[in-house]
Formats: C-alpha cells, structure tokens, sequence
C-alpha cells in the first residue's frame, strides 16, 4: 500500500518537535554570539537575532514561504500562488504523510535562524535600523530564492545538486554573505590593536550547547518523518559534530600548546555544519570523517586565513559556516550512497560522477550569489539608511548607543585575562588579532 499523501500522526508529531527544537537555535545563536562579543555589545548582538527571529518568521508566512515552495517558474522561483500562505490549510505535503503546515513551521524556522548567523560577520559595529532594512531584503532576495532552487524544484535541484538540510541555502549563504558585509562595513575601530576577546565563555557554551540539541531536529527533522532516515540524520550529526571537536581542538592544542573551551564549541559547530548537506545521505563512518576534517579545515579558515588577509569576520561566521559548508557539501558528493537514502545518488567514493560535479557547480553558484546579491543590497541599503557606527557609537559600546540599555548593573572586565601568567602571549596566541591587552 502506498503510504504517500496520507497524514501519519508519528511523522508530524516528529516534524512539529524538530521545528521546535530548530526554533530554539536562533535564541541559541543569540547566547552563542553573544558570549563572543565585549560585554558593551552584548545586548545588541542577542537583540539582531532575536529581533530576526520576530521579522524573518512574519515575512516568511506572508512572501517567502510561496517564493520558496511555489509552483515553480522557469527553475527560478516560486509563483505567489501560496502568498500569505493561501490555500495551504490542513492539505498533506505533496508526496509526504505530514500536513503542509507542518512543513511551512519547520521551513519558517530555517528561514529565521540562517539571517541570524550572518550577524556574527559584522558584530560590534552596524546601527540596528540598517541591519534591520538589510536583513530584510537579504531574506526575500537571497535566502528565498536560494531556498526555491535547491529545496523547491528549482534549477540546482533540478541539476542533482543535494543538500539535506542546509550546507548551501544556509551554511553557505549566510557566511559568505556575511564576509562580503563585513569587508564592506569595514573594521570595527581599534581591530587588531585593542583586546577583542570574548566576554563570556560560559554563555558561549550554553548557546553552542542549544545549537547542538536543536541541530538534532535541523538534521533529522529534515527526513520529514519519523522513519529510518531521520534516525541515520540523527546518529553521523552526533558522530560529525563530536568529530569536529577533536580535529578543532587537537589542531589548536599541537599550534598553541593549550586546548581552549571555544575551541572545542567551535570545533563542535564546526562538525554540524559540514555534516548538514550530508546528513540524510552518508553513513556513520564518513561522518565521521566529515566532522574531524571540518573541525580542522574551520579551525584554519579562522586561525590563519582570516589572519593572513586581516578581514574583520568577528565571531567567525565565514570560516565557520561558509568554509564548513563548503567542505560538508564536497563531502557530499564524495561520500553520499543510495544506500541510506535511495532518492540521493551515489558519490565519487561509490564510481559515479555527476554528484560530485553537481555539488561543484551548486557551490560556486551560492557563493557567486551570495556576493553578488549581498554587496548590491549592501549599497542599495546604504544609500538609504546609515549602516556602519561611528568610532563614539562604538567605544560607547552598542547597547548604550543603539539601544539605550546595559547587560550588566557593573562593569565586566573585558581585556585580557591576566590570572595566565604572560598574559599578553597568551592571547596573541589564542586570539590572533589581538595586540594589546587593554581593550
């Protein structure tokens, strides 16, 4: 008996807790970040995800959802046939056993969430209204098209490109959008001359900590059922982010001699970036591999490519999730098996071909788009609205500045910590960017 088109009450129970628990990815991007950030700015970076949150589910309800999941017209975009969600109602998804609301709420989180990474790219320094305005815009004129060729039936998908759960709409997107804004909006003031460390490495950590528990229902929720799929999703996310870790951490710990706590988070999101696009195709012994390497390959992007060219990438969402999706979506064409998935196809390491050059081309497309499309919205942004503070706004930190509000009731120490011995070395070592302990 064909079980397509007729609702089943496990798998929508199943995508309804994943989008939940994708859902709360975007507060723990928030804690994430803000951790990261000097303890003036920490309220204004928890505010630009949470405020997304808000804006990008409303605009995604209204236009993104239809621009994204439409009809499709020309592999290009959907029609507006599905504007305000119209004529959705309590229909099965087309050839699945959930409602289509279901999948519009698990959809809606991945829209939110994929903005809010960006922002680390140019933390500490965009006024509120600008970010708002380009947030916006970025969403319905990248991430919704993107979303409709890859996920929607458009053109790369239609070219066999794979991506499971977000390597090239969201990793890829967002980071190298966001190392186009942040080249653009330049250096924060006193970049590479004042202490620029994290403020608070324990909230970073509760924050990585709701990034790995939501990515559970990122990755699994994405077989759109409670089935076989979702539990092989589930088990290589554990085994690449776990993965990621130790390559992070070790190449950290031979470099610099001292294994670090961000280092290790890092590390671990490192390895649920890389093995997104991956997770409903491999098994769990590439995944591991697709972890360990993308915990090395991040940790390089952030410790030496970023100090080489000196871009001011804050809290490293390129070398993250751009270079972590990249290499998950190589990954992908390398190691993906019908095996585990029978509507994916077999990668370079099982005799074929056209996968591995279909990721190839996807890749190059959502990075030359991701460019393009971020630095026209960028100038078109700008020539309406302020986007960049001035050096006042930013020794006053932005949550005085923008928000008109303090995180703390006293003053958090935000240099370099000095209980290490020759603390100055220290932080040239673990934070490159910094040369002076005084912030």
């Amino acid at each position: 008996m064909d079980t397509a088109n007729i609702i089943n009450s496990g798998d929508t129970a199943w995508v309804l807790i994943s989008a939940a628990l994708v859902f709360l990815m975007t507060p723990a991007v928030a804690l994430f970040y803000g951790g990261m950030v000097r303890s003036k700015n920490v309220l204004s970076t928890i505010m630009q995800s949470m405020f997304i949150l808000g804006m990008i589910s409303v605009e995604f309800i209204l236009i993104g959802y239809t621009m994204a999941f439409g009809s499709d017209v020309n592999g290009l975009i959907g029609d507006l046939s599905k504007i305000g969600l119209a004529g959705v109602g309590y229909n099965v998804l087309d050839g699945g056993t959930i409602p289509e609301l279901a999948f519009v709420a698990f959809q809606c989180m991945f829209a939110a969430l994929t903005p809010a990474l960006i922002t680390g790219a140019f933390a500490e320094r965009m006024k509120f209204k600008g970010f708002v305005l380009l947030m916006l815009l970025w969403a319905i004129f990248i991430y919704n098209p993107m979303a409709h060729w890859v996920w929607g039936g458009g053109f790369l998908a239609q070219l066999g490109a794979l991506d499971f759960a977000g390597g090239l709409v969201i990793h890829i997107l967002s980071g190298v959008s966001g190392l186009t804004i942040c080249i653009l909006l330049g250096k924060r003031h006193g970049y590479g001359k004042s202490a620029m460390v994290p403020h608070n490495i324990p909230m970073t950590v509760l924050g990585a900590t709701g990034l790995f528990i939501g990515w559970f229902g990122f990755n699994a929720g994405s077989a759109l059922g409670a089935n076989e799929l979702a539990a092989n999703a589930f088990v290589v996310t554990h085994a690449a982010a776990t993965s990621g870790m130790l390559g992070w951490v070790l190449v950290e710990w031979i470099r610099h001699g001292k294994p670090t706590v961000i280092g290790a988070v890092s590390g671990c999101v490192a390895g649920l970036v890389a093995i997104t696009p991956a997770a409903g195709y491999v098994t769990i012994l590439p995944s591991i591999a697709i972890g360990l390497i993308g915990g090395i390959v991040c940790y390089l992007a952030v410790a030496v490519v970023k100090e080489k060219f000196g871009y001011d990438d804050s809290l490293d969402a390129f070398g993250v999730h751009g270079i972590g999706g990249m290499w998950g979506a190589i990954a992908t064409g390398l190691w993906a098996t019908t095996a585990v998935n029978p509507d994916g196809a077999n990668g370079l390491f099982y005799g074929e071909t056209d996968l591995f050059f279909a990721q190839i081309i996807s890749i190059g497309v959502a990075v030359i788009f991701a460019v393009v499309g971020s630095a026209i919205l960028y100038k078109v942004v700008s020539a309406i609205v302020a986007l960049r503070t001035d050096e006042a706004e930013e020794v006053t930190g932005l949550d005085l500045s923008e928000h008109g509000e303090r995180g703390y009731s006293t003053p958090i120490f935000t240099g370099t910590p000095n209980f290490l011995g020759d603390s100055d070395s220290y932080s040239l070592k673990i934070f490159p960017t910094v040369k002076s302990s005084q912030d």
